[in-house]
């Protein structure tokens, strides 16, 4: 199979901070041969692999985020637990998975976003709403199926 070059190659795109599932990531775009980014306000170790790169921002507000969202399109899987980065990148055409395997998709992500908010306000009246549930093997087992098949998806000639 030949790579047209007028097509973009497909690219997984990862905000790396705070994100569990690097090590996945690694392994899943391996088996498909996808290129890699890291993008992080810190350094951050990469796995020596001529597929996987490192990009390090500044740590402006939102620098990675935009970082990211600018390079969105339609061979980019996103990895990101930030629903308002996974809505830019779905505009801007490209997949979106959470670290604990979600697609976030057109017709998910404005509910997300709406609880967000709703979230938001709640922790500023002062409420005590918690945070997000601990990181679970069954949330990794689900991020590697749905990393698995939405890398399968994109890899796929167009």
């Amino acid at each position: 199979m030949s790579h047209d070059p007028s097509q973009p190659s497909p690219a997984i795109v990862v905000d790396a901070d705070a994100c569990p599932v690097k090590d996945e990531v690694y392994r899943v775009a391996e088996r498909y041969g996808v290129a890699v980014t890291i993008v992080a306000n810190s350094f951050i170790r990469i796995p020596d692999d001529p597929l996987i790169s490192r990009v390090v921002v500044s740590d402006g507000f939102d620098a990675a985020d935009d970082w990211i969202a600018e390079r969105a399109g339609d061979r980019t899987l996103v990895i990101t637990a930030d629903i308002l980065l996974a809505e830019r990148c779905l505009q801007a055409g490209a997949a979106v998975l959470s670290p604990k395997g979600t697609a976030f998709t057109e017709n998910s992500i404005g509910a997300a976003v709406a609880t967000r908010a709703i979230m938001a306000d709640l922790r500023a009246g002062g409420e005590q709403v918690g945070g997000p549930a601990p990181f679970t093997k069954a949330d990794r087992s689900r991020f590697l199926q749905a990393m698995d098949a939405a890398t399968r998806r994109l890899s796929r000639p167009r």
